[in-house]
């Protein structure tokens, strides 16, 4: 059943055009992203076995594209749609991140990562440098690696923050197995990058460990 099929004022798109997407559900949300179902299955009711199937908003989005590929009536094209908005959504929430101090407002730069390293499907080290106000300066993923971890070196690391002329750095990196705690390994480059940019007088701020629909922050737990 596509959005055609629902009666005048009965859809989730006009519910939305009526009362706005903050009424929406996130099944309803969805629909209206996916546009249509599949054969017997309307586009809410698909939108809700997505939903259910992967535990979450969180979870759905941050899936491996191989395996939304096996959900009933997901193809290409469906998919085509659900990254595009997931792309204008981090787009929206890296400029977020820029416009604000990201001492206060850890959450705008918290939501840009969750968005940034969605879906990876191996291990990837990100950058955040920020100038003496903190805004940022610069994103750049800066190391990959396998499921199991990647190679993650201080003095690259250093390099870069130098030629950004940055004065704090936050990292986050995810876990493609889906849980955010951190490994022993995690600790200890977070206790190596953080001594050698200390001899350069460059900040750490925060390492974020990004899971499935979930982050874990260093510094919020006292780790910095």
């Amino acid at each position: 059943m596509s959005m055609r099929d629902w009666g005048a004022g009965e859809g989730p798109r006009d519910k939305l055009l009526q009362r706005g997407a903050a009424a929406l559900s996130d099944a309803e949300l969805l629909a209206v992203v996916l546009r249509t179902g599949r054969r017997g299955c309307s586009a809410v009711d698909m939108a809700r076995d997505l939903l259910g199937s992967h535990g979450s908003l969180g979870g759905l989005l941050t899936a491996p594209v191989s395996e939304l590929l096996g959900c009933p009536g997901l193809g290409a094209a469906k998919l085509a749609q659900l990254q595009a908005a997931l792309e204008l959504a981090k787009r929206q929430a890296l400029e977020e991140a820029r416009a604000g101090s990201a001492l206060t407002s850890p959450q705008h730069t918290r939501r840009f990562l969750q968005h940034h390293l969605a879906g990876q499907a191996r291990e990837v080290f990100t950058c955040l440098f920020l100038d003496n106000q903190h805004r940022i300066l610069r994103c750049e993923d800066l190391f990959f690696g396998t499921l199991d971890g990647a190679a993650v070196y201080p003095r690259e690391v250093a390099v870069r923050a130098l030629q950004y002329h940055a004065a704090a750095v936050i990292f986050a990196h995810n876990h493609p197995s889906g849980v955010a705690e951190p490994s022993h390994a995690d600790r200890r480059i977070t206790e190596r990058l953080q001594a050698a940019l200390g001899l350069l007088d460059i900040r750490v701020l925060d390492h974020v460990i990004i899971g499935r629909g979930a982050a874990y922050s260093f510094a919020e737990r006292g780790l910095l």
